[in-house]
């Protein structure tokens, strides 16, 4: 009976302690004892994900993680020997892995969308180093196509309906640069289609690539354009016909959205002398801050300011051309008499400087010491210089493989 009595009461004694392991531990864990349960360990190391703030260094960024004077020294030497420090850009991700007690496991720094700065620990020594790494991405092909109209009367707006996002807009326009205004040329009724590479990083959209292909019905007329490398050359647009649909000139010093507020004229009323004077330039209305570029390569003769003009550039051109640029609240970098200019560099930006109502762009041309019409200049520029005779049969091929994906 006694024997009985005390099996009774291990048996008892095992199942009370088998009930209390199942109950949750303190602070919520998983319940520890139970068979194939996880078992809760202190982590042992944290992870940083961020950006850069603004005016933030490398060193102050790193302190502001907790980790040791020291460690951060080393850090930033590391990085010192592939990278500069000082180059670090706001907004751009970092990483950093760490353990509790402040040692580095892992820092990346993304340069840009296609580099990375990783430092890790040296397997052997436990030395801290850098190396410069690409960052991984899947390419894709894509298309996308939509219209001018009244609930889309900008590229920006048609292509957002699109789905696709502005620099995509921002890319297409400065290909047909040469051809069509943006700010003044687009009409209700025209179309677009456009085929582009596309890149994502871990399954998320990360940057366009090249555009492949475009075409743009604006008006009466079609406009092809088409991505094409010539031997020995780098790559560029050209028309279906194979001619180059760079010009000497761009239609316009402006991108996006302003409009024509006051055209060339022999014979205007100054709005603000209130007195009959030539106007011998195109008025573009636009924001203050919005970017004037150069329409053709050349070279700085003056960028000035005076009570009339306000700040103002003026460019020298093959050919005998010249462009002014009025009226800006502020020059480009590097703008200064002398300096060289490419076609579509920023060299300035649009103000109110001077005798001027609003902010505006007086953008002026002359040809051979004479002002003449900038309109009627930049549309009679003559077509781009055409694929080379020993290339146009890879070129025909290449036009008609990608033209298969602008169609619907």
């Amino acid at each position: 009976m006694k024997r009985d009595s005390r099996a009774l009461w291990i048996l008892a004694a095992v199942a009370a302690l088998a009930a209390g392991c199942e109950r949750p531990p303190a602070g919520g864990g998983l319940p520890i004892g139970r068979p194939g349960a996880d078992i809760v360990l202190r982590a042992e190391t944290v992870l940083v994900q961020g950006i850069v703030p603004p005016h933030a260094t490398l060193d102050a960024l790193l302190r502001a993680q907790n980790l040791p004077l020291e460690t951060v020294n080393h850090l930033v030497g590391a990085v010192r020997t592939v990278f500069d420090p000082r180059k670090l850009r706001v907004s751009q991700p970092f990483e950093l892995l760490r353990t509790m007690d402040g040692k580095i496991r892992r820092f990346a720094y993304e340069i840009d969308a296609a580099t990375r700065v990783l430092v890790e620990p040296d397997p052997p020594s436990g030395a801290l180093t850098a190396a410069l790494r690409p960052i991984p991405r899947d390419r894709h092909e894509g298309t996308a196509s939509g219209a001018i109209d009244r609930e889309t009367p900008s590229l920006f707006e048609a292509m957002d309906e699109a789905g696709e996002a502005p620099e995509l807009a921002i890319a297409m326009a400065e290909i047909f640069s040469g051809e069509v205004d943006f700010n003044t040329e687009l009409q209700p009724g025209d179309r677009f289609a456009v085929a582009f590479e596309k890149f994502t990083r871990d399954g998320r959209p990360d940057t366009y690539g090249d555009i492949e292909a475009a075409e743009l019905q604006n008006g009466d007329r079609v406009l092809r354009a088409f991505r094409f490398a010539p031997p020995g050359d780098k790559a560029g647009y050209y028309d279906e016909q194979g001619r180059s649909l760079r010009r000497f000139f761009l239609r316009s010093p402006l991108k996006f959205e302003p409009r024509i507020t006051s055209g060339f004229s022999r014979a205007r009323m100054h709005p603000v002398l209130e007195s009959v004077r030539a106007h011998l330039g195109v008025d573009y209305g636009a924001p203050t801050g919005a970017p004037v570029v150069a329409v053709a390569s050349g070279r700085v003769v003056s960028a000035t300011f005076d009570r009339a003009n306000g700040r103002m550039v003026r460019l020298r051109h093959a050919s005998g051309y010249e462009t002014y640029y009025l009226h800006l609240s502020a020059f480009g970098p590097g703008i200064r008499a002398g300096a060289p200019v490419s076609q579509g560099q920023i060299i300035g930006r649009v103000g109110s400087t001077g005798l001027a109502t609003g902010p505006h762009l007086d953008y002026r041309v002359r040809k051979d010491g004479v002002f003449v019409n900038p309109v009627k200049v930049h549309a009679s520029m003559p077509p781009g210089e055409p694929i080379p005779a020993e290339a146009r049969a890879a070129f025909e091929a290449r036009r008609d493989e990608v033209l298969a994906r602008l169609s619907p």
